[in-house]
């Protein structure tokens, strides 16, 4: 029996897992949402040594950015709140 490594998620790896999460949390608290996450990649047989927060965080930003997801944690600033002195 061979074993076989395996696969690092990519970033719609990590959208996909998102979205479960807050499907299967609907009441996470951001500070908990990394490891849900990433329990949710570790049942779906992907390695996550290397998925850091910052990804995580990175792909949630781009995601409501693109319009794929609202801001459900509302943890996104406007780029209209950045501009404003």
């Amino acid at each position: 029996m061979k074993y076989r490594k395996k696969p690092y998620p990519r970033n719609n790896d990590i959208a996909e897992a998102i979205l479960e999460a807050l499907w299967k949390y609907p009441l996470v608290k951001p500070i908990d949402f990394y490891e849900k996450i990433i329990l949710i990649l570790e049942e779906k047989g992907f390695y996550t040594g290397l998925v850091n927060r910052k990804r995580v965080w990175r792909v949630y930003e781009n995601m409501v950015k693109r319009g794929n997801m609202p801001d459900y944690l509302m943890v996104v600033k406007d780029s209209e709140d950045e501009l404003e002195v």
